[in-house]
């Protein structure tokens, strides 16, 4: 059961493979309308049982002319719901109406001055101004039916219109911020062109979806597994809102948590959840179980059975218990599923899959279709503190993952005083609400240096912050050097077994926000 199964309004967004793609959905959902991001092979049945108001083709990698390109239904052109094709999208909609696509003589990456010859429907009130191309194919010809509405120097069909059919084109890129009418061209196509309302809000989803879990809960007893982060704070949240005390919270101490934070969520939602709160100590039984174990894979296999363990364990004192509360977001359910088929498993998702076919519960997953920022707003609106709902992003597996090597009480406890200096660095100056998300890691090799008048051969301490809006991509923080100087120094001399202090310089792509 997810949170806002019947969607008043929709833009339904067909992926190409875009690194935008998710910015669009944003872009869209700033806006005040619902949108989704969907494969762009998703069949016209269950286009047509989503009833969007609108859709949009994402841009993306390939070219239509290339064997194997990705091709959608060709039917979505004649549905009646107006369509919108961004770069890709524009030659894959010049494409499918008899328009010869090309690799353009002049390739297009970066700003372009944007001549607007057609000022009405989509480019309404558009001035001429800056947008960002990335595109090496471009049209030789116009398609039957379309007009040009807009070129730059090296782009004589910069945008597109069939006005008979409401089908509408751009070959730049509307939803980066380096467009700078972007979000006017976009408001104009969903409000101007798909008529939507608006009224995607926190407190009109909270609404909606606090009346949707407690029709479809009734009378049965709920159970959550609170972690103490965001996600699954806010979850339980919701739920608790709609069916009160038929919710019970179990939080399992899985001995990998930050310096002090069990006892921390334990205060708090003691607080919050009153009687209907569990806290289970089973530190020494994840411990055991990890002993020796260095592959990062496998360590996650083993604290998600082990938490299995525990908590149907816990669970099953509870009677009448018919569902399961998950934080899964957005991002959890697009990083899950290819585009383009199957995809590698960069790393196993705690909150997608796993617990529910164990437990043979249905799910409840009120967060499925939010971002992180979204899910923020939501916190705030049922009234969760801002300590909670500032809280980083914290995996499921905990430090587990973030010790490279073996997990031992000492390690753990070296890495817990390292990561809380580092925090709280980052709070004396400021900056820890900056930073989408910032830690410590412990790594498996030890260098030589100097304390005093004596030769040390200890551990070395990984620092990473990043910047991001939503996890999907990432980029290093530029935490200022004199910063940290000071978190390194403290480091260093406050935490007994480290000698050396690294920071990571690495965006997302290519590598992940984690280190394992």
């Amino acid at each position: 059961m997810t949170s806002n199964q019947n969607q008043s309004e929709r833009i339904l967004i067909l992926d190409f493979g875009s690194q935008y793609t998710q910015l669009i959905t944003r872009k869209v959902r700033e806006l005040g309308v619902y949108s989704e991001i969907k494969p762009y092979n998703t069949s016209i049945d269950d286009i047509h049982e989503l009833n969007p108001n609108g859709i949009i083709l994402s841009g993306g990698p390939d070219s239509v002319y290339a064997e194997n390109a990705p091709l959608p239904a060709k039917e979505i052109f004649d549905l009646s719901v107006p369509v919108l094709g961004i770069c890709y999208g524009l030659q894959l909609t010049a494409y499918f109406h008899g328009a010869k696509v090309g690799e353009s003589k002049k390739r297009e990456y970066g700003l372009a001055e944007l001549q607007v010859d057609r000022a009405t429907d989509l480019l309404r009130s558009v001035p001429a101004s800056q947008v960002w191309m990335s595109h090496g194919d471009a049209l030789t010809e116009l398609p039957a039916g379309f007009q040009s509405i807009a070129h730059t120097d090296n782009s004589q069909f910069a945008a597109l219109a069939n006005l008979e059919k409401q089908i509408y084109c751009v070959q730049f890129h509307p939803e980066v911020s380096h467009t700078v009418e972007g979000q006017k061209i976009l408001s104009n196509f969903i409000y101007g062109i798909c008529r939507c309302q608006g009224g995607w809000t926190p407190s009109a989803f909270v609404e909606e979806t606090v009346t949707g879990i407690r029709s479809a809960i009734g009378r049965d007893n709920v159970i959550c597994g609170l972690s103490g982060g965001v996600d699954s704070a806010v979850a339980a949240a919701l739920v608790y809102e709609a069916v009160g005390d038929q919710l019970t919270c179990i939080f399992v101490d899985n001995g990998l948590m930050r310096k002090d934070e069990a006892e921390e969520v334990e205060d708090t939602f003691k607080a919050y959840f009153k009687a209907n709160f569990i806290s289970i100590d089973a530190s020494n039984l994840f411990l055991a179980k990890l002993a020796g174990v260095t592959e990062p894979e496998r360590k996650r296999k083993i604290i998600g059975e082990t938490f299995i363990e525990v908590f149907e364990e816990e669970s099953n004192k509870i009677a009448n218990v018919k569902y399961l509360v998950q934080g899964t977001l957005y991002p959890d359910v697009i990083e899950s599923v290819s585009t383009q088929g199957p995809s590698v498993t960069i790393k196993t998702h705690h909150n997608v899959g796993g617990l529910p076919d164990v437990m043979r519960l249905d799910l409840v997953e009120p967060l499925r279709e939010l971002f992180k920022d979204e899910v923020r707003r939501v916190g705030k609106e049922l009234g969760l503190s801002a300590k909670i709902l500032g809280r980083h992003p914290f995996p499921g597996p905990g430090l587990a993952v973030r010790i490279l090597g073996e997990i031992t009480e000492e390690r753990l406890a070296i890495l817990r005083e390292v990561d809380a200096i580092f925090i709280d660095e980052l709070r004396n100056h400021d900056l820890y609400d900056e930073i989408w998300q910032a830690f410590a890691v412990l790594l498996p090799v030890k260098t030589v240096g100097v304390m005093g008048d004596l030769r040390t051969y200890e551990n070395v301490a990984g620092l990473r912050a990043v910047t991001s809006e939503d996890g999907m991509t990432a980029d290093w923080a530029r935490i200022p050097h004199d910063v940290l100087a000071t978190i390194s120094s403290r480091i260093i001399n406050e935490v007994r077994g480290v000698n050396r202090v690294v920071y990571d310089v690495s965006s997302k792509p290519p590598s992940t926000i984690e280190w394992e």
